[in-house]
């Protein structure tokens, strides 16, 4: 990208006003000795992501603090480019709340607008909300949003769903019902939700079942088999992402039927920062718009035929009587949800699909390398993204990760801390960040522990 913007028109506007014939001329009181008549000798230019990891391997050297991380587990380490920040930090934008007098919050509401443009675009779906908190906050509103739509209670959820997020969930329903009507549908030997335990689950009774897609073990869910067996009973089927850039190369929700699809967009707004922020994502099929939690903008024209934004729908309980709101979130993210606007622009449709197509390579490669050290394996044997579980054939997985974490590499997060039975396990994510020769040092640091 050239740091310059001006046209060849515009420098010849600006040298006809000064009245000098080219560039050069502005150059004539230095003396031609002392000009330099040849290219600066440098080496070759870098791609931003590459410079960005070059300095910070250079500030790293004053402590030796930075650690190579394939940390995951619905967090993930994307690239997020500068200008993001620049770009949040104009003041128009870091100092605005909510639109509570929402006609003259026009860039507000555009902003949401094209925020709920994308995260339809990218689930395949007709409609959705201004944002929620995040992810785990996204599922639980949705599971409540299936209970309005069906005027059931019971719920399913797969055991590949987030652990945290099937716990808000929980949590959720447990302040409505007491002990919440909920069941848990396993996963299958390939690390997939079983089928047949969610054909035999899915009952009259059933709001919704609610399926990671990928799932926590990073294996990529058949929407298509799991929606016949909601729709035979009139069951809501919900998918649950975590990790945004798998729509690039999977099948969306909405292509599969799924009537209500939510997840978490930090992977394409900021980093990684102790667990948050993050934003929520939800969105669904047309016909279930009142029964959508948060706020809704729109767009239209004023009396003049000029193009304008509204809150079309505000179904909270500060809007309209306590009994017919949706939801008690009374906000939505709206700062990061800018950032997930801005950074998914910035890459488009190809750029999307092009990070995905190497998040999907990159972490391929590495599966077969770790397939093949002695002492490990890979846990699944279904599709993955850039997310898989590794198992240690001997011992805990915890010690082994925090030997590795003192030799500076984060290599994955212990299954063990969601499912004892799960002890020997870690997940590894990779996403475009890592070199070719960051995933081959991982691979001999796990040969060598």
């Amino acid at each position: 990208m050239r740091y310059l913007p001006h046209t060849e028109e515009d420098i010849t506007t600006m040298l006809d006003a000064i009245g000098v014939s080219d560039v050069d001329a502005l150059f004539d009181p230095i003396p031609a000795r002392h000009r330099l008549r040849k290219p600066l000798d440098l080496e070759p230019a870098l791609d931003e992501v590459s410079l960005m990891d070059h300095l910070s391997d250079l500030a790293g050297k004053n402590d030796g603090s930075r650690a190579l991380s394939f940390l995951g587990a619905g967090m993930y380490d994307h690239h997020i480019p500068p200008a993001v920040d620049q770009l949040l930090l104009r003041s128009e934008f870091y100092t605005s709340y909510t639109p509570y007098q929402a006609e003259v919050s026009q860039g507000t509401l555009q902003s949401i607008f094209e925020f709920q443009s994308l995260v339809c675009e990218l689930f395949g779906m007709e409609v959705s909300n201004a944002s929620m908190y995040d992810g785990a906050s996204a599922t639980a509103e949705a599971v409540l949003m299936a209970r309005r739509i069906t005027g059931r209670t019971h719920c399913v959820l797969s055991a590949g769903l987030h652990p945290e997020y099937a716990e808000v969930v929980r949590t959720y329903l447990r302040g409505i019902d007491g002990e919440p009507h909920v069941e848990v549908a396993p996963l299958g030997p390939d690390g997939r939700t079983d089928l047949g335990a969610v054909e035999r689950s899915v009952q009259d009774a059933t709001a919704a079942l609610v399926v990671g897609y990928p799932n926590f073990l990073g294996c990529v869910e058949e929407l298509g088999a799991l929606r016949e067996a909601t729709a035979a009973k009139g069951s809501q089927l919900i998918t649950a992402t975590a990790e945004p850039y798998a729509l690039s190369v999977i099948k969306s929700p909405g292509e599969l039927k799924a009537d209500i699809a939510v997840g978490e967009g930090q992977a394409l707004a900021v980093p990684p920062q102790f667990g948050g922020p993050g934003v929520g994502l939800l969105a669904c099929r047309s016909e279930h718009v009142r029964q959508m939690p948060g706020r809704l903008v729109g767009e239209t024209v004023d009396t003049d035929g000029q193009r304008g934004f509204v809150l079309t729908l505000s179904t909270r309980e500060q809007h309209i009587r306590r009994e017919k709101a949706t939801s008690n979130i009374c906000t939505n993210h709206g700062l990061i949800a800018l950032a997930f606007t801005i950074r998914l622009s910035m890459l488009g449709r190809s750029g999307f699909e092009q990070v995905g197509k190497l998040c999907l390579s990159k972490a391929e490669y590495l599966k077969k390398r770790i397939a093949e050290t002695a002492g490990f394996s890979v846990v699944t044997t279904a599709p993955t993204f850039n997310e898989f579980a590794v198992r240690r054939a001997e011992g805990r997985a915890a010690p082994l990760l925090a030997s590795l974490a003192a030799r500076g590499v984060l290599a994955g997060v212990d299954l063990g801390r969601f499912d004892p039975a799960r002890d020997q396990e870690f997940l590894v994510a990779v996403t475009e960040k890592h070199s070719r020769q960051d995933l081959d040092r991982l691979v001999v640091a796990l040969a060598e522990a």
